[in-house]
């Protein structure tokens, strides 16, 4: 019983250390829309690995682990939106 309230903990605190120290980067590009120093690969391999991260909390058995699966939502949705604000920079980059 000790271990997994450790199990717990420590998933816990991995969760709300990702997400604060992700949050702000995310907020600032989405706020700003500069996207000048973001390289385009990083933020599809993270909504890519954030996405499979999602579905093993999800799929977890017996029980899902809600901290690695409301984690990886939140990376994710953000890594999204900077990744189609990215695209959308580059593209209208090239064109003007």
């Amino acid at each position: 019983m000790q271990q997994d309230s450790f199990y717990e903990i420590c998933g816990l605190i991995a969760s709300i250390s990702m997400v604060l120290g992700y949050l702000p980067q995310a907020i600032q590009t989405i706020r700003t829309r500069n996207t000048e120093g973001i390289a385009l690969p990083t933020f599809l391999m993270m909504a890519v690995g954030g996405f499979c991260f999602m579905l093993q909390g999800l799929l977890h058995k017996p029980e899902i682990i809600w901290s690695l699966f409301i984690t990886n939502l939140v990376t994710t949705t953000c890594s999204c939106i900077v990744f189609v604000i990215k695209m959308y920079n580059d593209y209208f980059k090239k064109k003007a």
